[in-house]
């Protein structure tokens, strides 16, 4: 469950995906199956949290790693190659 305290010692990671409405749900499937097999399994993972847009263009990706800096950038990088996926195709 995500929750913010001013007292844990987290980082987070808010990305805002702007897709075609024809794009919306499969890249939340994208991104639920990536935190799913690999961001959630990565050490210091403690929640992600998914939103989709009621416009149907955004979807926003809510993440809380502990404060350390080996967490973030496998992270970053998970999010931004599954954007770069769906708006290619």
């Amino acid at each position: 469950m995500t929750t913010i305290s001013p007292t844990r010692k987290l980082v987070t990671l808010i990305s805002v995906f702007t897709v075609e409405p024809a794009n919306q749900e499969r890249l939340l499937d994208l991104l639920d199956r990536a935190t799913e097999t690999s961001v959630r399994h990565a050490p210091g993972f403690i929640s992600a949290s998914l939103h989709r847009g009621l416009d149907r263009t955004k979807v926003t990706m809510y993440a809380q790693p502990e404060a350390t800096p080996y967490i973030q950038p496998p992270m970053i990088a998970t999010t931004v190659a599954i954007h770069i996926t769906v708006n290619a195709r």
